[in-house]
């Protein structure tokens, strides 16, 4: 959905279909372009981290489906423009050159900026279903919104306690 937009919507419900499509485009993707950070990644603990993070989001997919279903309609995707380029940019960094050390805390700025978009996506989802009485729903995108807080955490502290040491030592 961009900015400027001539989409209409006509009531809450609406936006939200419209949000909740738009995340399971971008988890979709992201599914794509974690093994590929998974594969770039030097450090054995930043290899893992996004190893773990795609089983988490295929995990995440199912709960995104099951939110569908909470809502009578059958799971699908619209193109998240936003998350297209968020991988985009990943992949500047996977078929990047350099340091190994670099390299890595690049992949960790590549990685957050997807995390922080994620964050909102679903901290917005997850509060439009609650304004529409879903509380089944707004439960499940709360485990993912959590999930999505907790890989960020992870990624700074890699970032913070060696990563970016080493980085800085190149």
């Amino acid at each position: 959905m961009g900015l400027f937009t001539s989409t209409e919507f006509k009531d809450l419900e609406e936006l939200f279909y419209d949000q909740l499509e738009d995340v399971y485009d971008a988890e979709q993707r992201l599914t794509k372009a974690l093994p590929q950070m998974a594969d770039k990644a030097s450090d054995p603990e930043l290899k893992k981290a996004f190893q773990d993070h795609l089983k988490e989001t295929e995990g995440q997919i199912r709960r995104l489906e099951q939110v569908f279903k909470v809502f009578g309609r059958d799971a699908k995707g619209k193109t998240c423009e936003a998350m297209k380029g968020l991988v985009k940019e990943g992949e500047e960094v996977i078929t990047a050159k350099g340091d190994a050390h670099v390299l890595d805390a690049a992949l960790i700025c590549a990685a957050q900026r997807v995390e922080h978009y994620e964050i909102a996506a679903y901290g917005c989802l997850r509060n439009l279903a609650q304004r529409l009485g879903q509380s089944q729903a707004a439960e499940l995108l709360q485990q993912t919104l959590d999930e999505e807080g907790d890989a960020d955490k992870l990624l700074s502290n890699l970032a913070e306690s060696f990563i970016n040491r080493e980085a800085a030592r190149a």
